[in-house]
């Protein structure tokens, strides 16, 4: 039915928010249009497109407003390192749940809230044949 799409993030500076989503996450920038608009590629289907801010929409980091989810491919405390490396501040320690998986939370530039997600796929692939209809 739906083929695609983004999630809009609010930003207060395009160049500050674009190197942050590229150069520090790795994202694949796909378009940029001045400082009306850019999309990067944040994997699997996902878009994230960054607007500036304007009196028409909420204020970038407006707490509540939006929460980023980035499933990951890679042990998460190599990429937290690698993050802080790059100068990223997480908010508090890894989290690990049984259930799920392990998680590690940080904000882009603006305040925007932001979590990697290391996937525990054992009790992920058990959780999805028990939905399935097959």
């Amino acid at each position: 039915m739906i083929s695609g799409g983004n999630i809009t993030v609010m930003v207060s500076n395009m160049d500050a928010s674009v190197r942050f989503y590229t150069e520090v996450l790795g994202m694949k920038l796909t378009n940029r249009f001045g400082d009306h608009w850019a999309t990067v590629d944040a994997g699997k289907g996902l878009m994230l497109g960054l607007h500036p801010a304007s009196p028409n929409y909420p204020a970038p980091g407006t707490k509540g407003g939006m929460f980023i989810g980035l499933e990951i491919d890679e042990p998460i405390q190599q990429i937290v390192d690698r993050l802080r490396s790059k100068g990223v501040r997480f908010l508090g320690p890894i989290v690990n749940d049984a259930g799920a998986g392990s998680f590690a939370h940080f904000e882009d530039p603006d305040g925007n809230s932001i979590y990697l997600w290391e996937t525990n796929r054992g009790v992920m692939d058990d959780n999805a044949s028990q939905y399935s209809h097959a």
